[in-house]
C-alpha cells in the first residue's frame, strides 16, 4: 500500500516543486542572459564612440561631429529600440528597466544636442548637453543599484 501511495505521491510533489520557482529570479536570468546581450553590444559601441572624442580624447568639432553621426548616433538609437523591445515578466523587473529607458533617452537627446551645439557653434547648447548627461549617468546608477539589490534578493549573480 505505502508502494502505491508513494507512486502517485511522488510525480505530484515534482510538479508542484516546479510551479513554487521564483519568477522573478526566472525573469532576472532570462533579462541578464538573454534579453539584454544585443542591447548591451549596441550601447558599449555608441558609448565607446563617443568617450573615443571626448574629455580628454577630443580632437576637433569635426572629428566629434562626423562620430557622432555615423556611429554614436545610429548605435544608440538601435540600443533603444533595443531596450523597447525586451520582454520582461514581472513588475519588479519592468520598473528597474524603465529607469534605464530613461537614462537611455536622455543621454540620446544629449547626443543629439552636442551634434546640434557643434552644428549651430552653441556653448550654453554644449553645456545643456553636458547637464544631460550628468542627469542620465544617475539614472544608469540608479538603473545598476537596483537591478543588482533585486539580484541579490533572487539569489541571481550578475557578472560585472
Amino acid at each position: 500500500m505505502k508502494r502505491w501511495l508513494l507512486a502517485i505521491l511522488l510525480p505530484i510533489m515534482i510538479l508542484l516543486s516546479g510551479c513554487s520557482s521564483d519568477p522573478v529570479q526566472d525573469d532576472l536570468l532570462n533579462y541578464v542572459n538573454k534579453e539584454m546581450k544585443e542591447a548591451a553590444k549596441l550601447e558599449e559601441t555608441a558609448v565607446s564612440a563617443y568617450e573615443g572624442v571626448s574629455g580628454t580624447n577630443y580632437q576637433n568639432d569635426q572629428t566629434m561631429y562626423d562620430v557622432l553621426n555615423r556611429d554614436v548616433i545610429p548605435n544608440y538609437s538601435e540600443f533603444i529600440k533595443e531596450l523597447d523591445s525586451v520582454k520582461i515578466e514581472t513588475d519588479k523587473l519592468r520598473e528597474i528597466h524603465e529607469i534605464y529607458i530613461e537614462g537611455a533617452d536622455i543621454q540620446f537627446n544629449a547626443f543629439a544636442i552636442i551634434k546640434q551645439a557643434i552644428e549651430e557653434q552653441d556653448a550654453d547648447l554644449i553645456q545643456k548637453a553636458n547637464d544631460m548627461l550628468a542627469d542620465a549617468r544617475r539614472h544608469l546608477r540608479e538603473y545598476q543599484t537596483k537591478l543588482n539589490k533585486l539580484a541579490k534578493e533572487h539569489d541571481v549573480e550578475i557578472e560585472k
